[in-house]
């Protein structure tokens, strides 16, 4: 009888309801050969990118995760304002700031003068919030610890915004080459001619002449 059991489930299949079946059901699977579309990588990206916000949406009905959904602030005080001479306060102008999560599209990009900073330069330079980052959206990232080309994401904000000035802060240390020659090979593949700048901070908080 042991036998017997073995050799029933060995010769039964199940027909996914739980059921066993005595043979193997045919023709569950069948293929079809049919002309396709050439890949395209632009469709591909736009694609997936209102996937992505379709799907922060779905978990955050204003718009986002919890710690991704868009933001922007009122703190930030045109660049003409008159410097900060009290406490010191931040000149973040929206959320997220980092190149990898924000869009490629946002109200906050709007006429937008941009400022795109290596991670480490708030902290190198003390006085970053009030002498680049007022007036400004800013993005900021690290090309070596994401190792991404940032290149196609600015591209494609600067492309597909209204974006008046772009200015890059980076470091002096060899790795930040990488954001700025991502910024300044997005200005050349955007089409635009905008008006840009590049400062770059020593690793003691001093600016470049």
């Amino acid at each position: 009888m042991v036998d017997g059991k073995a050799r029933l489930v060995r010769e039964s299949f199940c027909d996914g309801f739980g059921d066993c079946l005595p043979n193997c059901p045919t023709g569950a699977i069948t293929f079809e050969e049919r002309e396709a579309p050439e890949y395209d990588h632009e469709a591909v990206q736009k694609a997936q990118e209102a996937r992505t916000m379709s799907e922060m949406k779905h978990e955050h009905p204003a718009g986002g995760g919890p710690g991704s959904r868009m933001m922007q602030f009122k703190q930030n005080e045109t660049e003409n304002a008159p410097l900060n001479t009290g406490k010191p306060v931040s000149r973040l102008a929206q959320w997220p700031c980092q190149i990898k999560l924000v869009p490629t599209q946002a109200p906050f990009f709007d006429g937008a003068k941009l400022l795109i900073a290596a991670d480490c330069t708030a902290y190198a330079y003390a006085n970053l919030h009030e002498e680049f980052m007022r007036g400004k959206i800013t993005i900021i990232g690290c090309p070596k610890l994401d190792d991404v080309d940032y290149t196609e994401k600015l591209t494609a904000i600067i492309r597909n915004n209204d974006i008046r000035s772009v200015t890059i802060v980076r470091m002096e240390v060899p790795c930040c080459g990488g954001l700025q020659r991502a910024a300044q090979n997005a200005l050349q593949a955007s089409g635009k001619f905008i008006p840009w700048q590049v400062v770059t901070i020593s690793r003691d908080g001093h600016i470049f002449d």
